[in-house]
C-alpha cells in the first residue's frame, strides 16, 4: 500500500480515541499538500505564459477572461466572507468535489517533466486524506456522500482533436484554471484547519 495512504489510514483509525489531536495532524499533512501543489500549479503556468509571445499572453488573458472552468459548475462560496462563514465539513466537501474534478483532466497536464508527473498521484493523496477528514468531521446533522458517481465531463472536450492555436488555448486554460482550484482547496482547507484552534484569527 502506498505509505501516504498508510499514514492517512492508521492516523484515520486514531481519531476516535483523539479526535482534536489527530484532525490537526491530519489537516496539516492535507494543507502540506495542496500547497505543494498550488506553487506546483503556478509553476507549471508562469513557465506556459513564459514560452509565449507578448501578443499570444495578450489574447490568451483576454479569451480566458471570458470563458469558465469546468469546475465553476461546482457550488463553492462566492467571497471571502461566506467562505468564513462556512462550515468545516461545507469546506471540506467543497474542496473534495474540486480535487475531484482535477483527476481525469490532470491526466493530461502530466509528462514531460518531473514535476507535471508529480500531479496525478498528488492529487489522489490529497483526496484520500480529504475524504479523511469528512468522516472524522461528520455529525449526525449532516452526512457526506461520495461524489465518485457525479462525474464531471471531460475538460471542455480537451481530448479531441485540435488545431496548434486551438491547442494553445485549451493548454492555457487548463493550466490557468488548475492555479485557480488549487488555490481555492488551499484557502479552504487553511480555513477549516484554523476552526480547530479557537483561539486562532482566521481572517483572510
Amino acid at each position: 500500500m502506498d505509505r501516504a495512504v498508510l499514514l492517512l489510514s492508521v492516523m484515520c483509525a486514531a481519531v476516535s480515541s483523539q479526535p482534536i489531536t489527530d484532525s490537526q495532524r491530519l489537516f496539516s499533512i492535507a494543507v502540506s499538500r495542496v500547497q505543494h501543489l498550488h506553487l506546483l500549479a503556478q509553476r507549471l503556468f508562469s513557465d506556459f505564459e513564459s514560452s509565449l509571445q507578448t501578443e499570444e499572453q495578450r489574447q490568451l488573458n483576454k479569451i480566458f477572461l471570458q470563458d469558465f472552468c469546468n469546475s465553476d459548475y461546482i457550488i463553492s462560496p462566492i467571497d471571502k466572507h461566506e467562505t468564513q462563514r462556512s462550515s468545516v465539513l461545507k469546506l471540506l466537501s467543497i474542496s473534495y468535489r474540486l480535487v475531484e474534478s482535477w483527476e481525469f483532466p490532470s491526466r493530461s497536464l502530466s509528462g514531460g517533466s518531473a514535476p507535471r508527473n508529480q500531479i496525478s498521484p498528488k492529487l489522489s493523496e490529497l483526496k484520500t486524506g480529504i475524504l479523511l477528514l469528512i468522516r472524522a468531521n461528520q455529525d449526525a446533522a449532516e452526512s457526506f456522500t461520495d461524489t465518485s458517481a457525479l462525474q464531471l465531463a471531460p475538460y471542455r472536450n480537451y481530448y479531441q482533436s485540435l488545431g496548434p492555436d486551438e491547442s494553445l488555448r485549451r493548454t492555457y486554460e487548463m493550466l490557468a484554471c488548475f492555479k485557480k482550484d488549487m488555490h481555492k482547496v488551499e484557502t479552504y482547507l487553511t480555513v477549516a484547519k484554523c476552526r480547530l484552534s479557537p483561539e486562532a484569527n482566521c481572517t483572510l
